[in-house]
């Protein structure tokens, strides 16, 4: 099994995508959801951030660790934080999909508060897909008994 162990700080401020998008009309009338100019800009921001060492397309199953250090103290929703997050990784080939199959877990993803230095530190490590199920397994048998 190869190993998968990498890690950077992307030093912008998180954005998430849900809370940032805009509905637009097509110039025949119909709307449509495109997303803010704040998370095209956070997307940009991120391409020129994560270098190519980092664009490995990686497709076997992993943990996506995000500490998201957050400008204000405002209340934001973590799903929402992972999402932005994930859709760049792939945007920007460091995964090759950010489906359940690959993106298995983000144990020890936090929210966190830094005013001064609002950033996202990413760990990105291979996770063996029975890892959680076993242990899983084995608590439920030791209370079985």
């Amino acid at each position: 099994m190869k190993e998968i162990k990498m890690r950077f700080v992307i030093p912008i401020a998180p954005v998430t995508k849900k809370n940032h998008q805009q509905i637009r009309r097509t110039k025949d009338g119909r709307c449509f959801i495109a997303q803010s100019e704040q998370y095209r800009k956070y997307a940009k921001d991120c391409r020129r951030v994560i270098t190519g060492a980092y664009r490995k397309k990686i497709n076997v199953p992993v943990n996506v660790k995000a500490l998201y250090y957050m400008p204000t103290r405002r209340r934001v929703d973590i799903v929402n934080l992972h999402s932005a997050l994930h859709d760049v990784l792939v945007e920007v080939g460091v995964l090759e999909d950010d489906n359940s199959q690959i993106v298995v877990s983000t144990d020890g993803s936090r929210v966190l508060y830094d005013k001064h230095n609002p950033r996202t530190e990413v760990e990105i490590e291979r996770r063996d897909q029975n890892e959680s199920n076993g242990s899983i397994q084995q608590e439920a048998t030791a209370e079985d008994e």
